[in-house]
C-alpha cells in the first residue's frame, strides 16, 4: 500500500506513544445537569485527552465526528490554521492512531476536510485504518452563495467516512428517514390492497444477466415486449411469470405500457440508502450555522466556519442508535456534542481553548435547559440530561513510567487491566479482583482496597489477602481454574507456593508500566 512520507514521519509515527497518561479531573462547578448521563466535556489538548480515555473507552466508541484544522493558510480566531504541511501531518497522525483505539468494532470516523489537505488525509487514513476500511467521501454543499473572488467558487468540502471493520459497520450503519418528498411518489392508481407503490425498471444491463434472463416477456393481454438493446430482464422467465400472476408487474392503465416493477412503500419503510452528495437545502451550510451559533452567543465572538446542526444530525443518525457513544476531539464550538446530547446519544466531546469554557459548556447547558434551535423540532427535544466538565490533571506515570503513589484505586486498576488486556475496565471498585480475560484473571491490591493498608489488611500478598481474592473469583466465575496475576506491594507467599496457585505477582507501583 502507498505511504506518505514526510520530513518528521519516523518521530510522529512514535509520537502517540510518548503522550503521557493524564488523569482527568472534574470541575464541578463547570459540570451541569444529571452528571451520571455519561457526557463529558473535557477542556484540554486533545492528544493527552484521547490518551487519557483509552483505559476507559478502548473500544467503545461508536461514531468518531471530527473537524481538524484544514490547514488552509488563513489565521482563524480560536486557533491558528496556518500550519506548515509537515507540521499538519505531524498534529493528524498520534490523534488518528488514539482515534483508531477508541473505536467500537462496528464503529466509524467522520473526518471533515477541504481540498487543501483532503487529498493527503485520505492517504494518511488509510494507513491508519487499512484500506479495506474505507466507506465513502461524502460531498457537503456549504455554501450557496458564490465567491468571486477566486480562480473557482468553491461551494463543497468532503468527509473521509471509515469504519474499524467494514463489513460490521456495513450491518450496523442506519438507513436515511423517508422525506415528504420521497414518499409523495408512491401511490396507488390500481387500488392494489398492499397499498402505495412507485413503478421502478424491470430490466437491468445486459452484462448482469444470465441466459434465462433474455427472453421475449408476454404481457397478461398477449402484448409482446422485447428487450431493449444492450438490456436483459431482471428476473427469469419463470419468476416474471410469479410477479405478474402476484400484481406486482405494472404494464400502465391500459395494460399495454413497458413492464415495470411495482415498488411498495411498506417494503422500504427501513428507510433509504444514504448517498454521498449532500445538498444543502438538505443539511444546512456554513452560513446558516453561523448565524444559529450567533443566536447561542449573542454579543460574543463566534468561529467563523461552524458545523450546521443538521449536518451532525445526519451523520449521528446514520453512524449510531440512541444510547450510543460520540466523540469530538476537535468540539470547536460544541456542535456534535449538542446535536448527540439532543438525540438521545452519550458523548464526549474535548475542546483546547478557553472557549470550552466560555462556549461549548453554556451551549450544552442551553440545550439541557431545552433550547429550541437547530435540530430541536425534528429531534423532539425538550431538555433533560445533563454532563460532566473535566481538565486533564497530573500525569498518571512518573518520569520512569512507574505509577505514580497517590493513584486512587480506581484509576490503578483501570490503567493495570488496560495494560494487561487492552480493554478498558468495567469493574467495582470494592474488590481487589479486577476481572477475567482471555484464561487469566487479574487482582490489585492497592490503597487499603480490603479495608486498610496494613500487612494483613489489603497491599501486600498473604493467605489471607489470596484467599479473599479467590472467594471473589468463586462468586463471579465458579468454574474459574487459570493462571492469576496479582499486582501488590509485596508478595509473602514463597516461589513455591506462587506456582502452585498459579500466581504471577507484580510489585506496585515498579511493574506497573505505562502502555504506549
Amino acid at each position: 500500500m502507498p505511504t506518505l512520507h514526510w520530513l518528521t514521519r519516523d518521530e510522529d509515527l512514535r509520537a502517540a506513544q510518548k503522550v503521557p497518561y493524564r488523569l482527568l479531573e472534574e470541575a464541578s462547578d463547570l459540570s451541569y445537569g444529571d452528571k451520571d448521563a455519561g457526557n463529558m466535556l473535557i477542556q484540554g489538548d486533545n492528544l493527552e485527552a484521547l490518551k487519557a480515555l483509552l483505559p476507559f473507552y478502548a473500544g467503545r466508541v461508536k461514531c468518531i465526528y471530527i473537524d481538524p484544522p484544514y490547514n488552509t493558510r488563513s489565521a482563524f480566531d480560536h486557533y491558528d490554521d496556518n500550519l506548515e504541511h509537515t507540521q499538519w501531518l505531524a498534529v493528524m497522525w498520534p490523534r488518528l492512531e488514539l482515534l483508531r483505539d477508541l473505536i467500537a468494532e462496528d464503529g466509524s470516523i467522520w473526518v471533515s476536510i477541504d481540498n487543501a489537505e483532503g487529498a493527503y488525509l485520505k492517504v494518511l487514513l488509510d494507513e491508519v485504518f487499512g484500506r479495506k476500511n474505507y466507506v465513502t467521501t461524502c460531498v457537503w454543499q456549504q455554501r450557496t452563495t458564490r465567491e468571486n473572488r477566486k480562480v473557482f467558487s468553491e461551494d463543497h468540502e468532503y468527509i473521509h467516512v471509515y469504519a474499524a471493520d467494514y463489513e460490521l459497520f456495513k450491518k450496523a450503519r442506519n438507513q436515511l428517514e423517508l422525506t415528504a418528498e420521497v414518499r409523495a411518489r408512491y401511490k396507488n392508481p390500481d387500488n392494489d390492497p398492499r397499498g402505495d407503490w412507485q413503478s421502478v425498471s424491470a430490466n437491468a444491463q445486459a452484462g448482469h444477466g444470465t441466459r434465462a434472463q433474455f427472453y421475449d416477456l408476454i404481457a397478461p393481454n398477449g402484448t409482446i415486449h422485447k428487450l431493449p438493446a444492450g438490456r436483459c430482464w431482471i428476473f427469469t422467465q419463470k419468476r416474471i411469470e410469479e410477479e405478474i400472476a402476484d400484481n406486482r408487474i405494472w404494464f400502465g392503465r391500459d395494460g399495454n405500457g413497458v413492464p415495470r416493477m411495482k415498488k411498495f412503500l411498506t417494503d422500504v419503510t427501513s428507510g433509504l440508502t444514504p448517498h454521498t452528495l449532500w445538498l444543502a437545502d438538505e443539511v444546512g451550510t456554513n452560513d446558516s450555522a453561523k448565524k444559529q451559533t450567533i443566536e447561542l452567543f449573542a454579543g460574543m465572538a463566534v468561529f467563523e466556519t461552524p458545523k450546521p446542526e443538521t449536518l451532525m444530525q445526519r451523520v449521528i443518525g446514520i453512524a449510531t442508535n440512541p444510547g450510543d457513544l460520540v466523540l469530538d476531539s476537535f468540539l470547536g464550538s460544541g456542535t456534535t456534542a449538542a446535536v448527540a446530547h439532543k438525540m438521545g446519544r452519550r458523548y464526549i466531546g474535548v475542546e483546547l481553548g478557553e472557549h470550552a469554557v466560555s462556549h461549548c459548556a453554556p451551549r450544552l447547558t442551553k440545550v439541557i435547559e431545552g433550547e429550541q434551535g437547530g435540530i430541536s423540532e425534528s429531534a423532539g427535544w425538550q431538555g433533560g440530561g445533563g454532563f460532566r466538565f473535566y481538565r486533564l490533571g497530573p500525569t498518571v506515570f512518573d518520569e520512569g513510567g512507574r505509577i505514580r503513589q497517590d493513584i486512587r484505586f480506581p484509576v490503578l486498576a483501570a490503567h493495570v487491566w488496560f495494560s494487561e488486556t487492552d480493554r478498558p475496565w468495567d469493574g467495582s471498585s470494592d474488590s481487589p479482583f479486577l476481572g477475567v480475560h482471555d484464561g487469566r484473571a487479574f487482582a490489585l491490591l492497592y490503597n487499603g482496597i480490603l479495608g486498610d493498608k496494613r500487612p494483613d489488611g489489603g497491599n501486600v500478598l498473604t493467605r489471607i489477602s489470596l484467599r479473599l481474592i479467590r472467594e471473589e473469583i468463586e462468586r463471579v466465575y465458579p468454574a474459574f481454574a487459570g493462571p492469576l496475576i496479582i499486582y501488590g506491594e509485596q508478595s509473602r507467599l514463597t516461589p513455591p507456593t506462587l506456582d502452585r496457585e498459579q500466581i504471577a505477582f507484580k510489585q506496585t507501583p515498579y511493574d506497573v508500566k505505562a502502555r504506549g
